[in-house]
């Protein structure tokens, strides 16, 4: 497979570096075409603004959505975003690594999505009428290629468990894998979260790459997030509400967009 990793540290040698390195080294060693955007490292510009599209007059508002997809028609985005555009074309699957930061990816890999994820590239695409509502939540551009985060938190497992305080990794990750990942097509693989980051001893990172390494092994064939398709009759259209007895008994919040059927 061709393999991309986006990674998002500012320093090479913590422990999402060492991480970073024991993926790429796997990967590699099963006989997979590994690229790396390291977004510190490349410089990346995180936020959204008037450089990004070229083609807008300087006295026209900017309205970002219509920007973007004017551009990125065109062929006039900026050659870091098309650079990336062409990773992601290429890539079979996508990795990303970031540590959780304040419930969420760091604001340059958000600034990533936010400049890669152009109009007609990461969303506005598809049919929109009383059957369809655009290729998105399980079709797209996107769609084909597996998708899989590398997270490292510094809380306790339990902090992040069902009663934790911090509430369950997988709400705080359902945004990043359902909306930034799902929603242009890509199949979401369950994620690699290794927990108390900061206290890691030796033998602790030992185990944690044991168990990154056998992820990296699996990528192919692990199972994915049951998520439920946009356009496969679960939902009402174009209110986007989940049919009526749909849902696994007791139910609620982000737990009602997964099957396991």
């Amino acid at each position: 497979m061709n393999v991309l990793l986006v990674f998002a540290h500012p320093e090479p040698r913590s422990l999402t570096g060492a991480l970073r390195d024991v993926a790429v080294a796997e990967l590699t060693a099963q006989g997979h075409r590994v690229r790396l955007s390291d977004l510190y490292a490349q410089g990346w510009k995180a936020q959204v603004d008037r450089a990004d599209f070229p083609v807008l007059e300087p006295e026209e508002r900017l309205m970002v959505a219509a920007a973007s997809g004017r551009a990125f028609a065109a062929g006039a985005l900026t050659a870091d975003v098309r650079a990336e555009q062409e990773k992601l074309r290429w890539a079979d699957a996508v990795l990303f690594q970031f540590p959780l930061w304040w419930f969420g990816m760091p604001a340059i890999l958000k600034g990533w999505v936010e400049r890669v994820y152009a109009y007609g590239f990461g969303y506005g695409v598809g049919e929109h009428s009383d059957r369809r509502w655009g290729d998105r939540y399980g079709e797209g551009t996107l769609a084909g290629k597996r998708a899989m985060l590398l997270v490292t938190a510094g809380g306790w497992a339990e902090h992040y468990g069902p009663r934790g305080i911090n509430g369950p990794i997988d709400d705080l990750l359902f945004p990043i894998q359902h909306g930034v990942l799902f929603y242009p097509g890509f199949t979401v693989l369950p994620p690699y979260v290794l927990y108390r980051a900061d206290r890691l001893d030796a033998a602790g990172f030992a185990a944690a790459a044991a168990h990154l390494r056998e992820r990296m092994r699996t990528l192919e064939t692990t199972a994915p997030i049951a998520f439920r398709r946009q356009n496969g009759g679960d939902y009402t259209i174009p209110a986007m509400q989940l049919r009526p007895g749909l849902e696994a008994p007791g139910a609620t919040g982000f737990a009602l967009h997964r099957t396991e059927r």
